[in-house]
């Protein structure tokens, strides 16, 4: 049923991704110059050359002619060149998306975690020593801006402590096998990880401590607890619950901004991902680069949004009952 039910919305997605294709495509029309800027050679000085380059590359061609034939290339996986690293823009992004991924993952794993741990110690207690700790902790948090803490996490745990390397996404010198690989790279990713996760947790903390003080108070929690059901288990089974229903909203728009979410954070910290290329890219008007990850990002925010209504399904069986238009 869930699995018909995402593959429906896939489906349904495919018209919204060509829209976005053409939206991409277009806006990267519209900006000054051409892709083919970063790609001439500076000594040539022959002017005919650079127009007879841009006709063999068909930017002379209609803009409906271009468009289809970039995507059809897009389709194939092909993206182009990427004129500011002299490589096909597919090949530089997948060897940067290992990264990004690892670094998105574990800032997921620190927010959700988090939040879920102090958001249901802090709505069971409110009022209490400990929910004023956590909302003072959260209010604080929240407020600091991104890249001062940033600077503050790389000069007290990179220079002063030296607990974590300071910049990068591996040690070149490593060569451990693959464990010890992947270790040093999670290693890496973890400075810059906890920074972009908690201020997610300081959020979502106070998001879920209203929610499960909300669902404390409504009549079905009321029926439970007459019924004679243990304190613990309203809350686990049925406050908790339906608490997280506006949470898994959350985590689909952070599935969706997983490749480009982080692109102050990476910069900080050096970090090579996605998000420092497409700066890059921005910068240096690598139109092949910033159309292929508009495009993934466009993607991923579709698949966040499809994994988000399954995890809706799978927390509230009356929305899963929904899944086949409520046949039985």
């Amino acid at each position: 049923m869930l699995l018909k039910f995402a593959l429906r919305r896939l489906l349904g997605a495919v018209p919204l991704l060509l829209l976005i294709s053409v939206a991409v495509f277009a806006l990267a029309k519209q900006m000054p110059g051409d892709g083919l800027g970063g790609g001439l050679n500076p000594g040539n000085k022959d002017p005919g050359y650079a127009a007879e380059m841009r006709e063999s590359l068909g930017y002379g061609d209609p803009l409906p002619i271009q468009y289809w034939r970039w995507l059809k290339a897009a389709a194939a996986g092909d993206f182009g060149q990427s004129f500011l690293y002299k490589m096909p823009a597919s090949e530089l992004i997948g060897q940067r998306l290992p990264a990004t991924l690892l670094l998105a993952m574990l800032s997921l794993l620190i927010t959700y975690g988090s939040a879920l741990v102090l958001g249901m110690i802090s709505g069971r207690n409110p009022g209490g020593w400990r929910d004023r700790l956590i909302l003072t902790a959260s209010y604080v948090t929240y407020a600091v801006p991104t890249f001062i803490a940033a600077i503050f996490a790389i000069y007290l745990f990179a220079v002063v402590l030296g607990w974590v390397p300071l910049g990068g996404s591996v040690t070149a010198a490593d060569s451990g096998g693959a464990w010890s690989s992947l270790g040093d790279r999670a290693v890496h990713a973890l400075l810059p990880a906890v920074v972009l996760g908690l201020f997610n947790t300081a959020a979502y903390t106070q998001f879920l401590r209203g929610e499960i003080i909300e669902n404390s108070g409504k009549n079905y929690v009321r029926t439970a607890m007459a019924k004679g059901i243990s304190r613990s288990t309203v809350y686990n089974r049925h406050i908790l619950r339906n608490s997280l229903l506006p949470l898994v909203t959350f985590l689909g728009l952070d599935i969706g901004g997983l490749l480009g979410g982080s692109v102050v954070i990476e910069n900080l910290f050096s970090y090579p991902g996605i998000g420092s290329l497409f700066a890059a890219a921005v910068a240096g008007r690598d139109y092949a680069v910033m159309m292929a990850v508009t495009l993934m990002t466009a993607f991923m925010i579709v698949a966040g949004n499809i994994v988000a209504d399954v995890l809706y399904g799978l927390l509230d069986p009356r929305i899963r009952a929904g899944y086949d238009g409520g046949r039985k």
